[in-house]
């Protein structure tokens, strides 16, 4: 009996230790740790890998279509691409989860506070696990609304249910994998975003090949094939985050509720999504409009879209690369790093911008015959092709600055200015339809463009004061 009073006293003494630890650990989350030197190498170790990462997405879009026309027809392969559109167009709708968590953990990163950056991921999974369940459980509402966007033989839609009432099953992981990838970007850790890109690239396209042509599962084989990609790539992507389990915060629940980091999360949540849905307006208006010019003019432009799909790609990596280190420096309150970071990323922006433009002069007709195999098709494209020679060097400041916004969280200037450049964009619809067609929409918008970046750029000092 009189031996257990040690092990009761060392235990108490233990516990004691513990907490003392807890408390110096806590006491010293909040210690900006020292910025590094914003130097070109530092942007490039962040940009290129996302760059890699963005070239790898169309390869598992042509795979998956190639193994589904091995089956010879055309509906299983209509259906596939129908339902991906559906469920990547509602999964987009939580990309705010991506880009929010980005600004939020750099800066938290930028201060030192280690604690805050791991309770952050705990709410980014939280958040993303709720939405997925609430799609799976919207699942016959969300398809029904997709079918009557775009239609199809009867034939096509019951195999875009199958397809779709598979692949929802994986909605959690996709929408958690956005908040996970953004945490990993503010710490500039885009390696690993490569990383885990590649491993569910590659674990979908094995899959594929073995559904489809050696068990002959067809479309349900596609769809199985992305849920066990997306299931596993949310592992992967929680062992890349590991570290934050190991700072107690990440379990810490009234930190992870507080009311203040959850409201600001929703703030800036919410105005990134309002922009998105006016850009995604944007859009979409420019196709619908171009259809009115008849099915050439139509698919004319949806070539070329894709040359802005390109460039938009592209400069991810550096748009990234802006939102981890200007959100870094705002953590820090050190304005000087702030310019630096938004200046060096941009020069590389537009290093890329001008690469871009001269290949399109150049290499666009090449392009656009590779393309489209359709003579009408290839000669209307050639007539609209300056318009994608401009634009990466028009487009480049609301591209860059998008980002340096984002890690600076200065959201409500995004929404405000997205608002202001859609208005302008319905002005010069409005104006240059009539007078010059089809160029005339494409003048439109580039307008936009135009208009976003010089906005945001009007709203560039108040960023840097508020920095300070």
């Amino acid at each position: 009996m009189f031996g257990a009073f040690p092990d009761a006293a060392q235990r108490r003494l233990s516990s004691a230790v513990r907490r003392k630890i807890l408390q110096m650990s806590d006491a010293t989350a909040h210690i900006p740790a020292p910025l590094r030197d914003v130097t070109h190498r530092r942007v490039l170790s962040i940009a290129i890998p996302i760059v890699l990462s963005n070239a790898t997405v169309p390869i598992l879009g042509a795979v998956d279509t190639g193994v589904v026309g091995q089956m010879g027809l055309a509906a299983p392969i209509g259906a596939v691409g129908i339902g991906a559109v559906i469920l990547t167009g509602v999964y987009w709708l939580f990309s705010f989860l991506r880009m929010g968590t980005t600004g939020l953990a750099a800066q938290a990163t930028g201060r030192g506070d280690r604690a805050e950056v791991a309770a952050l991921l705990t709410r980014v999974l939280m958040i993303g696990f709720c939405a997925g369940l609430l799609l799976i459980l919207g699942q016959g509402l969300i398809f029904r609304a997709g079918f009557a966007l775009s239609p199809a033989s009867e034939e096509v839609e019951s195999l875009a249910q199958t397809y779709m009432a598979i692949r929802v099953w994986s909605a959690p992981a996709a929408i958690a994998l956005y908040g996970i990838t953004g945490w990993l970007i503010a710490q500039e850790r885009t390696r690993a975003v490569l990383v885990l890109q590649l491993w569910m690239n590659l674990i979908n396209i094995l899959l594929d090949l073995w559904f489809v042509l050696d068990l002959g599962w067809g479309v349900s084989g596609v769809a199985s094939a992305t849920v066990i990609a997306e299931w596993s790539g949310l592992i992967m992507g929680l062992w890349l985050c590991r570290a934050a389990f190991r700072v107690p915060a990440w379990r810490d629940w009234p930190r992870v509720f507080d009311q203040v980091k959850l409201v600001g999360m929703l703030r800036v949540n919410s105005d990134i999504m309002l922009r998105s849905f006016l850009l995604q307006g944007i859009f979409m208006s420019f196709l619908f409009l171009g259809a009115d010019f008849g099915d050439v003019t139509l698919a004319a432009n949806q070539v070329l879209v894709q040359f802005l799909e390109i460039t938009a790609h592209a400069l991810d990596g550096f748009a990234f690369a802006a939102e981890a280190l200007v959100g870094q420096a705002v953590g820090a309150r050190s304005p000087a790093h702030l310019r630096r970071g938004a200046l060096l990323t941009s020069f590389w922006g537009l290093v890329i911008c001008g690469g871009l433009s001269l290949a399109i002069a150049f290499g666009g007709p090449s392009l656009i015959d590779l393309m489209a195999d359709v003579p009408p098709v290839q000669a209307e494209a050639r007539v609209y092709l300056p318009w994608m020679v401009a634009a990466p060097v028009l487009g480049l400041a609301a591209f860059m600055l998008d980002g340096i916004f984002i890690g600076a969280t200065r959201t409500a200037d995004m929404r405000n200015m997205m608002i202001l450049s859609a208005l302008i964009y319905v002005g010069a619809v409005i104006v240059l339809l009539p007078l010059l067609g089809n160029h005339g929409l494409w003048a439109a918008l580039l307008i936009s463009l135009v208009a976003r970046g010089v906005t945001l750029g009007w709203r560039y000092p108040a960023l840097e004061r508020a920095a300070a």
